[in-house]
């Protein structure tokens, strides 16, 4: 697969995983207060713990796996391994990215208020834009 195809197909993933997080908002609105009580703040303060590591998390698989490869990419372009990197480095930082939308979809099923999930799904969109694709050039010599 030549490097255009490669991002092409991540940035197609990337789009769809973008659509989800208005589904995720979308989807938790009917069930919303539907809980009786109030929810534990317990569950809210162990996601957002989660959600700093996680963070962390897409900032070292960036810089050891996506960063390198793009770096092998611009020496040799064919290199396969490299772009198989390259896209894997992607897809977990998608997923990663994904899994904070889906911890406020979550909460917001346990009935917290739409304000405090906000951030969840906000954070997870941002940093799915953030870690777009950028097709590594061939440097010229």
């Amino acid at each position: 697969m030549a490097i255009g195809a490669a991002r092409r197909f991540v940035r197609q993933i990337q789009i769809v995983m973008l659509v989800t997080f208005a589904l995720f908002a979308v989807a938790g609105e009917p069930f919303a207060g539907k809980i009786a009580g109030d929810p534990a703040n317990t569950l809210f303060h162990a996601l957002s713990l989660i959600s700093i590591s996680l963070v962390g998390a897409t900032m070292v698989v960036r810089r050891t796996l996506v960063l390198p490869s793009e770096a092998a990419l611009q020496v040799n372009s064919e290199d396969r391994a490299a772009l198989t990197r390259w896209s894997a480095g992607h897809f977990i930082l998608f997923g990663l990215c994904e899994s904070l939308g889906l911890f406020g979809l979550v909460l917001r099923l346990a009935g917290f208020p739409l304000v405090n999930v906000g951030g969840f799904y906000l954070g997870g969109f941002l940093l799915l834009l953030l870690y777009s694709p950028r097709a590594p050039q061939q440097q010229s010599r």
